[in-house]
């Protein structure tokens, strides 16, 4: 028999049931840590260096969506920051609590799904979300820029790394209604510039760019086929 929707939330749930659960295959995903796969590294974002060395964003609270294995959270850490990090995955959080506790590091690592968090209002200097936004369906866009603008403290930022449209480590190029035609997001939506300020148009940008390629020896993650952005909190 089917079911009757008698609310958003409901239509909520019957759209994220076109889609793969995402749990089960994050833990699958984080499990093999010898698979070649760029974001395994422990190193920071460069862009996330650069806001840090150019006093952009200072000592504070500090929300890490989708924090995988912690790398951009240590990073933080280790420079001031008082860190919530996030993630759906307990596969990733084990191996991020492991490489925070290699370096006596205090981060409050929470397993919950992002979109599911009652996270205090006003409570971040500052949000940064490295590849998460572009997993978000879209349909729960609206509660992510919700999360954002309900969590983030006035005047404070929201950065973010995501997929760049055609890139080559992910970035499809469908439309928001061939996601449920297809009922997948073939790995991941590719953003532009001009889309991101669109979906954030709460926000003011500071700078948008396509990250700066690093090497390994830089001690920093960089991949020109993404794409960085930070906001400010009107």
């Amino acid at each position: 028999m089917q079911e009757s929707i008698h609310n958003y939330d409901d239509l909520l749930t019957m759209l994220d049931s076109f889609l793969r659960e995402p749990e089960p295959f994050w833990d699958e995903f984080f499990s093999d840590r010898e698979k070649p796969v760029p974001i395994f590294v422990n190193a920071p974002d460069e862009n996330l260096v650069s806001y840090i060395e150019r006093g952009i964003i200072t000592r504070g609270k500090v929300l890490e969506l989708g924090c995988g294995p912690g790398r951009n959270a240590i990073f933080l850490a280790e420079h001031g920051f008082e860190v919530d990090a996030v993630d759906l995955s307990k596969t990733s959080l084990d191996w991020a609590r492991e490489r925070a506790d290699e370096r006596k590091l205090t981060i409050n690592f929470l397993h919950q799904n992002i979109l599911d968090c009652d996270l205090p209002i006003g409570k971040y200097d500052f949000i940064y979300d490295s590849g998460c936004f572009h997993h978000i369906a879209p349909h729960r866009r609206i509660s992510y820029i919700n999360l954002i603008e309900r969590a983030l403290g006035e005047g404070g930022y929201f950065g973010i790394t995501c997929f760049y449209k055609g890139g080559k480590l992910g970035g499809s190029d469908l439309s928001d209604w061939e996601v449920y035609k297809k009922g997948s997001l073939m790995g991941g939506l590719g953003y532009t510039e001009d889309r991101l300020k669109s979906v954030f148009q709460s926000l003011n940008p500071v700078e948008i760019r396509k990250m700066i390629d690093k090497k390994g020896s830089d001690n920093m993650f960089g991949a020109s086929d993404l794409l960085t952005a930070l906001f400010r909190k009107r």
